[in-house]
């Protein structure tokens, strides 16, 4: 079964750093499209970065300078530095990757950032 686990969320002080990973395993086939999404308390889910096979990056205003999304097509891992934090980036964030027509999700981990 496909499996993405997360890791490096926590808490840190508003202009600190985290460095989030997720790794896919169980995938035989190339992974397309690789991303990080959040979710913030009563607030809907949202894009934060992508980023494709051929590491073409993409990321919504708000994180435009203090986060980079990276991976390693070798370790099947998709990283998302995160610099600069402020208190409106607390939120869940989830991991995904494409393969073909199928989106597979991470189990999400906490990033809360303290003002």
């Amino acid at each position: 079964q496909v499996q993405l686990v997360e890791s490096g969320g926590g808490l840190v002080q508003a202009g600190g750093s985290l460095r989030l990973s997720c790794a896919a395993s169980r995938i035989t086939s190339s992974i397309g499209l690789m991303g990080w999404y959040r979710q913030a308390p009563g607030k809907q889910r949202e894009l934060v970065a992508t980023i494709t096979r051929l590491r073409i990056t993409n990321y919504i205003d708000s994180v435009k300078g203090r986060f980079t999304i990276s991976r390693d097509n070798d370790k099947n891992t998709v990283y998302l530095q995160m610099n600069s934090l402020k208190p409106e980036d607390t939120a869940v964030y989830y991991c995904l990757s494409k393969v073909v027509l199928t989106n597979y999700w991470g189990q999400g981990t906490q990033v809360t950032v303290s003002s």
